[in-house]
């Protein structure tokens, strides 16, 4: 059985020094087994699946492929192919591209610090409880709330933009700027229903989806992330085919595109900052260095979002059967961030080849959210109009998938803190805690009934409610990059630390020795990464709001929508201190334990994603070697 709560690591006295011990799982006493303990969210590496029909415990189902998968798919949505657009206007073609490499490292190195810490010790919500044992409780229960609060929100999102793509039209015609112009595209259904039919449409699928069994689900986003990964493949292509192809004879343009848009006048960056209000009427030009560094800024804080949902693959730990295989964390946290950072910036540089930075439809005069995606202007303007519908199309299907996985992100969050007795009275508590074949509930349901924020969609423009959304999760997952960050370089010198006091044995000294042969997952240099990542968090998120300062009058509204995630976080860890001490401010100091349980190895020197050639020359055990080295890879 588990551990009852009070046994938790949060209800421990606070540790000066770090805390090396084994776990020892407590038994049932014969003489009191109407005992019930509730789950824990530290336990064992190697767990039997369980299987219980009722009761407080996930179900470890997921497959290493499922897991990889359900993080890819989580993270394609909205925010490339609906979103790039709007980065190749504003900071032009090479400012784009370079927001993407730029951002897509900084979310790398938040994804190692993460990596390395659950590959090392496997528990349950990493991102939570983490930050409470190397940090402070206080902090680790506001970054629970925060976590959860913004993927709820993530999801709401996605629904906004479901509603919003479905409502496709594509006029060209007579618009000044598209000389050539001739297409016409309208998806009548949507464009005559209103958009709350399409949330609430979306919102009982997505919900239903995540009450199904989690085998079920894993599979279902195995399969999504797949037709993903296939479409963003294949679009990558056809821009470069459409980039370098001569023209169709019903193209908009008569010769070979090629550098066209990279050069004199459209140049690398965009020295032309345009401040436009709430409502998208221009107000004024920022021009030459100080209109390309506002470009710029605005840019990478619009590509943040486009990079949120890599940490899922820490996420899905509690429902793992692989989660006691330090390999298996290794090779996601790698797969998760060459996949998405690598896709990413090749869409966006061969997007950038067949769409210019001042088209109009990038430019706030579309008629809707999926005319200004600068795949369906490239494939119109090619003359191949009929692909608009397929691939806006699959932009729905994107936005609606994310939902799924955002939704599945945040119920196992809440269900989480409510294993750490976090979440209120303990009526409310018991039931957030109780799962049915494995799935939590009460937890999806509680997070369904946030995701009703959607409902703002409906009103007002489409992109002016899906940018105030955007920012506000932006901002929360930005906080809790910090934390993480912060995090593992209390980690790193809890490691140190372990050294110098010579309190563990000589083999669990082997384990917390980071240049161990079998340690499970290192990233050389990983604390200055981790000091990149949370510097660089922290500058974006103090001056993520420099929009509202630039209008005149001053918006209120974004500039809310901007900061009010890092009061909500103060509150929190205030909230906590209180309750736990009262206002003895002198005992509010960092609470930690600093301990480093559960602990693993890998579980042999030859690593799982290194080739490493058995014989010399081109034999067949190479070659087998090889092929597994490049399925290792891609599955």
């Amino acid at each position: 059985m588990s551990p009852t709560s009070s046994t938790l690591d949060h209800e421990k006295p606070e540790a000066v020094f770090p805390q090396v011990f084994e776990y020892v799982e407590p038994t049932r006493s014969p003489l009191t087994p109407d005992v019930e303990y509730a789950p824990s969210i530290d336990e064992p590496a190697n767990v039997e699946e369980r299987r219980e029909r009722r009761g407080e415990s996930v179900w470890r189902v997921l497959n290493e492929r499922q897991i990889n998968m359900i993080a890819f798919s989580g993270t394609i949505g909205n925010g490339l192919f609906l979103g790039c657009g709007h980065s190749l206007a504003v900071a032009g073609p090479g400012g784009a591209v370079l927001s993407y490499v730029l951002m897509g490292t900084v979310i790398s190195a938040v994804i190692s610090c993460l990596g390395e810490m659950t590959a090392l010790m496997p528990v349950n919500a990493p991102v939570m409880e983490f930050p409470r044992r190397f940090l402070d409780r206080g902090v680790g229960f506001a970054v629970g709330w925060v976590y959860w609060f913004a993927y709820a929100i993530l999801a709401a999102d996605e629904l906004v933009a479901v509603s919003n793509t479905v409502k496709f039209r594509y006029d060209d015609r007579n618009i000044p700027g598209i000389p050539n112009g001739k297409t016409y595209l309208n998806w009548e259904v949507g464009n005559n229903v209103d958009n709350a039919v399409w949330i609430s449409l979306f919102l009982v699928i997505v919900v239903t989806i995540n009450m199904l069994p989690v085998k079920v689900f894993g599979q279902l986003e195995y399969i999504f992330g797949t037709i993903k990964l296939t479409f963003i493949s294949m679009l990558i292509v056809m821009m470069l085919i459409l980039d370098a192809m001569k023209p169709r004879a019903d193209a908009y343009y008569t010769e070979t595109l090629g550098t066209k848009y990279w050069n004199q006048p459209y140049q690398f960056f965009n020295n032309d900052y345009v401040v436009s209000d709430e409502d998208g009427n221009f107000q004024r030009n920022i021009m030459g260095t100080l209109g390309t560094f506002f470009g710029m800024w605005t840019t990478i804080i619009h590509v943040i979002f486009s990079y949120v949902g890599m940490d899922i693959i820490a996420a899905t730990a509690a429902e793992s059967k692989a989660l006691g295989d330090a390999e298996s964390m290794k090779m996601g946290a790698r797969k998760i961030n060459l996949r998405i950072v690598t896709l990413y910036t090749l869409a966006m540089l061969t997007a950038s080849f067949v769409v210019p930075r001042d088209h109009p439809f990038i430019n706030g005069q579309g008629q809707s959210v999926g005319s200004s995606s600068v795949f369906i202007i490239a494939v119109v303007e090619a003359g191949i109009p009929q692909a608009a519908h397929f691939f806006n199309a699959i932009f729905v299907f994107s936005s609606f998938t994310c939902a799924i996985n955002s939704m599945y992100v945040a119920s196992r969050v809440l269900y989480t803190l409510a294993l750490q007795d976090q979440t209120g009275p303990e009526f409310i508590t018991k039931r957030l805690r109780a799962c049915r074949s494995g799935v939590p509930i009460r937890a999806v349901l509680a997070t369904g009934a946030i995701m009703l924020i959607a409902y703002m969609g409906r009103t007002g423009s489409p992109g002016e409610r899906l940018s105030e959304l955007a920012s506000n999760c932006t901002v929360s997952c930005l906080i809790v990059y910090v934390a993480i960050c912060a995090t593992y370089l209390s980690f790193f010198q809890t490691l140190e630390e372990v050294k110098l006091y010579g309190n563990a044995s000589e083999a669990q000294a082997a384990m917390y020795d980071r240049n161990h042969p079998r340690y499970p997952y290192k990233s050389h240099g990983q604390w200055l990464k981790a000091c990149y990542g949370m510097v660089s968090c922290m500058i974006l998120l103090i001056f993520n709001g420099v929009g509202p300062f630039l209008e005149s009058p001053f918006d209120t509204r974004r500039f809310i929508a901007s900061y009010i995630g890092i009061p909500v976080f103060i509150l929190l860890v205030l909230g906590y201190k209180i309750r736990k001490h009262g206002f003895k401010i002198n005992q509010w100091g960092p609470e930690r334990s600093n301990d480093l349980r559960n602990t693993i190895q890998a579980s042999s020197e030859k690593r799982k994603g290194r080739l490493e050639f058995l014989d010399n020359g081109f034999t067949r055990e190479n070659i087998r070697t090889f092929g597994d080295w490049i399925w290792v890879w891609m599955k």
